[in-house]
């Protein structure tokens, strides 16, 4: 199986050749899915500790659409992911933090056949997977308050408590749109107008390619011409107003915008024609026709998004370029996660759930096949390096310290609590090194894109070489407490493994730990050196 650990040349290193040597042994002592491969038939042998020595049954739904169209194909999918994996998985795609040591040894120990559904049910509840969901969404609506975008605090801090609110609430999706499109009133106070000022500028095309990106998974600009200003109608009667108070703005529907007639007949992407008046916002109009469960525009945007966010790609991919010349990969699964939809009346957490239970979405990383097609119709749970405020609250939480994050100009003394979670910060425009190192999204163009998932040079180097990550290893209170704590050997080194990859290690590993102990005669430099190679592993890095 091919790996993807990378070890610096000696010279250049100012690490200790014994930490450098044990990332190595550890690398080639366990069987990480560093990166999927083509491994054989379903026959051969399991990949220990992180796939179960059968493959996932076939049932109904989503599986059954799934699985029938990889059998058309003469695709082989991928076993069944093992408990540890699934556990740590869960975590961290359904609320973007890593499972304690303590929680991943329960769900380990938890005998009951359903314990899987039971977890999703806990995880979709927890306060995180409000704070995780408000994230990804303030990326596509880019709730920054500075350059270029510039809400500025006031109206950044409104836009995020009414999504954050919404995320919250379970607000139903169709509901959550319209309020987007439609409401009125000062930026200050009602989050969502903000939407219409998080543009390059306001003119009506550019807030009709705002709309289509994000409502619609279409990319407007590549329209016919006469296609995208006929749309643009519908937002032609917004209307900014000034107040007295230091960057507040009144957002609302002005009628004398309309022309001298008083009417306007505007032609919608699905060719629906719609008369506008000037007694009724044309907003509402258009998010009438947005919304309707029978637009296919809408409903097919928001659950090939939700199935990006859960899968790592979308059924069209890229999630936000849906257009004729780019076919989902498995038309009948688009239309049975629309159809889910629907029936639940536009309920995200239940489309979720749907998915996060299917054994598509619980197959291991380890594909059985290395045809391209294969990722395209998901055979395999498909590895991605975490987020980097998931990465940087991991870190945080496995040591037990915190990050410091600032805002620009013109807020440089913004209050940012120590205990500060990444995946919780508010505004696009608090920020820090690390998580502009690691590929956060700057929010300027609400493209799915603009969020950097791949491992760089310079990150890998970071992870090994940085006196940041050395800090928080050697001061950090939950690791010093560990190394305390009485017990044995095997305890700690138990307690590390499920603290980080959430499982415990392997025989193969624990000779290696013992070896390295030995050769170090050192039991503390040992534990850091342990935690360090263990945070520079691809299956801690990696989603998988």
């Amino acid at each position: 199986m091919s790996r993807s650990f990378t070890t610096p040349p000696r010279a250049a290193s100012p690490l200790p050749w014994p930490l450098l040597s044990l990332i190595l042994v550890l690398a080639l002592a366990s069987n990480r899915p560093a990166q999927a491969v083509g491994s054989g038939s379903a026959n051969g042998p399991v990949i220990m500790p992180y796939e179960m020595a059968f493959t996932a049954e076939c049932t109904e739904g989503i599986d059954a659409v799934v699985f029938d169209r990889l059998q058309q194909l003469g695709i082989e999918r991928a076993r069944r992911s093992s408990d540890a994996v699934f556990v740590r998985r869960a975590y961290l795609d359904v609320i973007g933090t890593l499972p304690t040591a303590a929680e991943a040894r329960q769900f380990l120990q938890d005998r009951r056949p359903e314990k899987r559904s039971l977890l999703i049910d806990q995880l979709l509840a927890r306060d995180e997977f409000t704070d995780y969901w408000a994230m990804k969404w303030s990326d596509v609506l880019r709730v920054k308050a500075e350059f270029p975008v510039n809400l500025w605090p006031n109206a950044a801090q409104a836009y995020y408590r009414w999504i954050h609110t919404a995320v919250r609430d379970n607000l139903p999706y169709d509901r959550f749109a319209r309020e987007l499109l439609t409401s009125n009133g000062s930026n200050f106070r009602v989050g969502p107008v903000n939407f219409y000022r998080a543009l390059p500028n306001r003119e009506p095309q550019v807030i009709a390619r705002t709309v289509a990106l994000t409502l619609m998974g279409a990319r407007a600009e590549h329209w016919p011409e006469q296609q995208l200003a006929t749309m643009a109608l519908c937002f032609n009667t917004i209307g900014y107003k000034a107040t007295g108070e230091w960057k507040e703005e009144i957002v609302y529907f002005d009628p004398n915008k309309f022309p001298a007639s008083g009417l306007a007949v505007a032609t919608l992407p699905d060719k629906t024609v719609v008369n506008l008046a000037r007694d009724r916002d044309p907003r509402e109009v258009f998010a009438d026709w947005l919304i309707d469960p029978r637009n296919p525009w809408f409903t097919r945007a928001i659950v090939n998004r939700v199935w990006s966010w859960l899968l790592g790609r979308g059924i069209v991919q890229e999630p936000d370029d849906i257009r004729p010349d780019n076919p989902p990969s498995n038309p009948e699964l688009l239309t049975l996660l629309e159809h889910e939809l629907v029936a639940a009346h536009y309920d995200l957490k239940q489309l979720m759930r749907l998915i996060l239970n299917s054994q598509t979405y619980q197959l291991s990383s380890i594909a059985r096949s290395d045809r391209p097609e294969a990722a395209a119709n998901f055979a395999s749970y498909p590895l991605r390096r975490l987020d980097a405020e998931v990465l940087i609250d991991a870190l945080n939480q496995i040591t037990g310290t915190t990050e410091k994050y600032m805002s620009a100009i013109p807020e440089p003394f913004t209050y940012i609590p120590d205990d500060q979670r990444a995946i919780a910060l508010p505004d696009g425009s608090i920020t820090s090194t690390f998580l502009e190192m690691f590929g956060r999204p700057q929010r300027d163009t609400g493209l799915e894109a603009e969020r950097t998932p791949r491992m760089s040079a310079s990150q890998r180097l970071h992870l090994l070489n940085s006196t940041q990550v050395q800090r928080k290893l050697e001061q950090g209170p939950k690791l010093q407490s560990l190394l305390r704590a009485k017990g044995s050997p095997k305890e700690f080194v138990d307690t590390l493994y499920f603290s980080i990859l959430s499982r415990p290690p392997t025989d193969e590993e624990r000779l290696a730990i013992g070896a390295h102990g030995v050769a170090t005669r050192d039991g503390r430099t040992t534990a850091l050196d342990l935690a360090w190679a263990l945070i520079n592993s691809a299956e801690f890095l990696y989603r998988h």
